[in-house]
C-alpha cells in the first residue's frame, strides 16, 4: 500500500490540513494518508505548542469518519525533537509491507536542505508537494523524487486559528465542529 505521511504539529488541525490530506488520498497515487502528529518539530518553537495528546485527539476527531485518512502517534514513541528520517526508519521497520511517501508544502521543500539527512530522504522516498504561496521556485522541484501536485492552495494557518480563538472570534467552517467543541471544552488557545 502507498501511504502518504503528512507531518505536522496540528496546533490545531484545520480544514486546510484536511483538504490537502483528502486531495492527496483521492487525486494522487497514494492509497491512504496518515496525519503524523509531531510532538516537537525541531524547526518550530516548542513554547507555542499545546499538549501533544490534545493535538492528537483533535486530529483524530477531525478525521474520525474518513476511510483513507488516519492519524498516527508514531513520533510520540521516538526521541524528541522529531526528525523525519528517524520516523521513516522506524515506520519502515514496523510496516515493511508499505511504501511511504512524504507529503509536504512547497515551503518545506524550499527548506529541505536544513533537514537531518535530507539526501537520504531524496534518495529513498517519494516527496509529494502541495503548492504554497510564494514558494514555487525551489531548486528541488525538479528532483526525480519530487512530484508537484495541483492541490488547492490553502492560505489558512494554525497560527491564524490560534490568534482568532484568543481574540474571541469564531473559527466556524475553518475548524471541524468536533475539534471546536474539544477546544472549547478544554479552554485551549484562549
Amino acid at each position: 500500500m502507498n501511504i502518504g505521511l503528512f507531518f505536522g504539529s496540528f496546533n490545531p488541525v484545520h480544514v486546510g490540513h484536511l483538504i490537502i490530506a483528502n486531495h492527496m488520498a483521492n487525486y494522487t497515487d497514494l492509497d491512504k494518508v496518515w496525519l503524523m502528529v509531531s510532538p516537537h518539530n525541531p524547526l518550530k518553537d516548542k513554547n507555542t505548542l499545546i499538549n501533544m495528546y490534545d493535538r492528537l485527539e483533535m486530529t483524530r476527531l477531525a478525521v474520525e469518519d474518513s476511510l483513507n485518512i488516519t492519524v498516527s502517534d508514531a513520533e510520540f514513541k521516538l526521541p524528541q525533537p522529531s526528525y523525519t528520517i528517524d520516523t521513516l526508519t522506524h515506520l519502515k521497520e514496523r510496516y515493511p509491507e508499505h511504501n511511504f511517501s512524504l507529503i509536504m508544502g512547497a515551503d518545506n521543500l524550499t527548506s529541505l536542505k536544513k533537514w537531518k539527512n535530507y539526501e537520504i530522504l531524496l534518495r529513498d522516498y517519494k516527496i509529494v508537494v502541495y503548492p504554497r504561496s510564494g514558494h514555487n521556485d525551489a531548486e528541488l522541484m525538479h528532483h526525480p523524487s519530487v512530484t508537484i501536485t495541483n492541490t488547492p492552495m490553502m492560505e489558512l494557518s494554525s497560527t491564524f486559528i490560534r490568534r482568532a480563538i484568543k481574540a474571541g472570534k469564531s473559527v466556524r467552517y475553518m475548524v471541524p465542529e468536533p475539534v471546536i467543541r474539544f477546544i472549547e471544552s478544554k479552554n485551549l488557545y484562549g
